[in-house]
Order: structure tokens, then sequence, then C-alpha cells
């Protein structure tokens, strides 16, 4: 039993959670998003400026919601990797200095670890092996968890874009802003998801035998824009519906088929892609048929906070793996089985 402070920066939002054991008392975040969006995309010097400006307040905000002092903290996690390195840096000195000032220990965990320990949070659940579907802005991939804090297999991974990288460059070329997710999904809810039928990648016989559990979008942001140069009177909503179908039938078909080729009953769907509307909604569709349990984190917690850092090391804790050394590196590409820093 733990009270664990939690420091996520690896990209555009300075977030802060507290976690005691598995109960959730504090989330809070601050997002540059707003900063990037005349650009189109995060600008990573932006975001670093932005991380060191918010994150002596959101600390400040995170330990009132909880109700605690920074003295009762018994431990402090941080994302080391992957993600911006000049934002992981950031946080990664900030949570260093506090565990040295506090004489507490240190656990830098994987970011992508981490979106899915979050769904322990509030739940009584026992912990059991699980494939995880792991989608985002820059994440597309299912993973074999065996155990969340020791033992994370990566079985397939995006070769280009990441389905959420997908949907910013759609939204981009079709006008509906940044960032892409939310704008689509929105415009997708008055469309028809089966009014254009565009690719799913990686999903013919000769592909599946090479990329049974990759993925690719880069091939459908191509086919979009084609669409649109030849259709002038398209209609938004039915390309935003269609785009996002192709997107979540071909994440929904690899993960079931991940699920069922390892006799593994258990998907877990994590990420900022997972707050996805229609993802949700027929993902709860598809595992029900396939007699699949499904676990999905509420919306909020599947962006980027820090709620999901303090998890992870609450059950790193609780696993009694040893802390990590003061003055770690962040690593911005660091794979997924390297769950603790």
């Amino acid at each position: 039993m733990a009270l664990v402070l939690g420091i996520e920066t690896s990209c555009d939002e300075t977030a802060v959670g507290i976690v005691d054991n598995r109960k959730l008392l504090a989330n809070v975040i601050s997002s540059s998003v707003d900063q990037h969006a005349r650009f189109g995309g995060v600008v990573p010097e932006v975001a670093s400026r932005a991380h060191l400006e918010a994150m002596q307040q959101v600390i400040k905000q995170a330990l009132k919601e909880a109700k605690v002092s920074i003295k009762d903290i018994d431990a402090i996690a941080v994302t080391a990797g992957p993600g911006l390195i000049g934002a992981l840096l950031v946080g990664v000195s900030s949570a260093s200095a506090l565990a040295l000032a506090l004489d507490k220990p240190l656990y830098g965990v994987n970011h992508l670890s981490a979106h899915i320990a979050v769904d322990m949070l509030d739940s009584d659940k026992k912990l059991r092996p699980a494939i995880a579907l792991l989608v985002s802005g820059g994440h597309s991939s299912i993973l074999q968890v065996n155990n969340l804090a020791k033992d994370v297999k990566v079985k397939g991974a995006t070769i280009d874009d990441a389905a959420g990288e997908a949907f910013d460059k759609v939204a981009r070329i079709m006008g509906l802003g940044f960032p892409g997710g939310p704008v689509i999904d929105n415009e997708a809810k008055n469309g028809k998801a089966d009014g254009i039928i565009f690719p799913r990648g990686l999903s013919q016989n000769l592909d599946m035998q090479k990329h049974r559990y990759d993925f690719s979008f880069s091939g459908l942001k191509t086919a979009v824009l084609r669409y649109l140069e030849q259709t002038p009177n398209y209609k938004k909503a039915d390309v935003a519906a269609s785009f996002q179908e192709a997107v979540v039938d071909v994440l929904l078909t690899k993960s079931l088929a991940a699920c069922q080729e390892s006799g593994i009953d258990n998907l877990v769907i994590a990420g900022g892609v997972a707050a996805n509307s229609r993802l949700r909604q027929l993902a709860i569709t598809r595992c029900e048929a396939a007699k699949i349990e499904l676990s999905i984190p509420p919306a909020n917690l599947c962006t980027d906070n820090g709620a999901m850092v303090a998890a992870l090391g609450s059950l790193a804790i609780n696993e009694g793996l040893a802390p990590s050394q003061l003055g770690i590196s962040a690593d911005s590409a660091a794979e997924i089985s390297r769950v603790i820093f």
C-alpha cells in the first residue's frame, strides 16, 4: 500500500495524478494543445516550455484535490519514455528533484504500459493476462500482457502511421482542425459509416501472413485524399464516418484474432484513440459476440494523464520491484518491454 504521485510529460499534457494503491485521488491536466493547433501538430519546443511553466501549479493542484500534503507521498512515478525527449526531460527532472528532496523512491515508468495500467484504478477486479490494443497519436500496437509490471510482449505494431496520427492527418486535409480524433469522431456521428468503402490496411491474405498483427494507415490516408480530390461535392460527415469505420474495423479485427489465437479471453483497449465513441461501441458488440471480456478505461483516462503513471508506479511497488536510480535518463524511443526504468 502506497500513496504515489505520478508525473506525465511525454507530449503536450502536463499531468499529475495521485493514487492510493488502486484508488484514484487526483488527476490534474494542463494541456498546451491550443498552442499547437495553429501549427497543425505538436511542436516539441513549445511543449517543453509549456511543461516548465505548468509543472509547479499542476503538482500543487493535484495535492489539493487529493487532500494530502507533499510530505504524505510515499513514492514518485514519472514517464521516462517513450515520447518527445525535451518534454520527457522536464518530467524526469521534476520527479527526480522531488524524490531527492523528500527522500522517497523514484519509479521511471513506460508511457505505453501506463496507458494499460490506468484500467486497474477504482476497481477490485483481479489482474490477469490480457491482450492489449494500445492506440494513440504515436502508437498503435497489439500487446500480450502476461504481467503488466514484468512481462509485456509486442505481438504487432504500426509499420507507418499510428491510428491517432492518421486521424490528425485526415482531419487536416478535410479542414476539420486539430487534434483530429475528437473532431472526426464528432463529424462522423452525422455520416454513413458504409457510405464509402475505404481500404483496410494489411488485411489481405498475403499481408496477414507477414503482418498478422501489424497495422498500416498510410494507404488509408492516401485513399481519403484521392477521394476528396476526385469528389468535389463530398459530404464531410460521410467521409469522416467511413474513414473512422475503416480504422476501427481493422483495429478490432486484429485484436480479437490475437485474443482467440493466444487463448486469452481478456481484451484491454487503451490510449487516446480508445476515447473514440465508435471504437468503444463496436468493441462492446464484437467482444460480446466472441465471448471476450472487454476493459476500456473511462474516456477522460484514455488520453495522456498522470493517474496512469501513478497507477503503474503503485503496481510496481505492489509487485516488489526495485525503484529506479536517481538520475535516470529519459528514453524517447523506449521499448514496451522496458516497463520500469
